[in-house]
């Protein structure tokens, strides 16, 4: 990147975020005509200026020069675009396969009466959460079994072995969060 990239791209982001100039050089700690030259390229900020600027987001250094504000990625999702990545009595859907970089997966699961996610224990780097919105599942983390009912919530470090099983009559569903993704 060239320093005549800088400013357009400084403007992109901060528009991206919804953000005056006014209220970027509040939070940077600069005054807003700063920003202003900083925009226009009629000023090349130093770097310990830009990374004043870019605490106003906040933001890193690595962050702004990797960023390209064009590839956001779709940020929307109809219920019908969810990846399936499961069957069975086991439904896993993906929320924003596909996305470049993604380093959060969210999945909607669903536990048909008797659905597991096996025998074997999971296990993988990382950390998971979830909460359950409908129905109840028993989750066992490492040696530790609890039913989860509508409204309760499970958060762990997902190198414990893990499984997750649908002992009711009703189905069970649970929205979950785990990063790294695994899927």
């Amino acid at each position: 990147m060239t320093t005549a990239e800088v400013g357009p791209r400084l403007k992109s982001l901060r528009l991206l975020y919804g953000l005056s100039q006014r209220e970027l050089a509040r939070r940077a700690g600069i005054t807003n005509g700063t920003i202003s030259l900083i925009e226009q390229n009629r000023v090349s900020p130093s770097v310990s200026s830009l990374k004043n600027v870019l605490d106003g987001f906040p933001m890193s250094m690595a962050e702004f020069f990797s960023f390209d504000p064009r590839h956001c990625g779709e940020v929307f999702h109809s219920a019908n675009q969810l990846k399936e990545i499961a069957g069975g009595k086991v439904s896993l859907r993906l929320v924003g396969k596909g996305r470049p970089g993604m380093k959060l997966q969210v999945l909607h699961e669903r536990y048909a009466p008797g659905g597991d996610t096996g025998k074997m224990m999971l296990s993988h780097p990382g950390e998971e959460a979830g909460v359950v919105i409908k129905g109840r599942v028993e989750v066992t983390v490492a040696g530790q079994t609890r039913v989860l009912c509508e409204g309760d919530a499970y958060s762990f470090d997902s190198r414990l072995p893990h499984r997750f099983r649908n002992i009711a009559d009703d189905p069970c569903e649970v929205i979950s969060a785990c990063t790294p993704p695994t899927f």
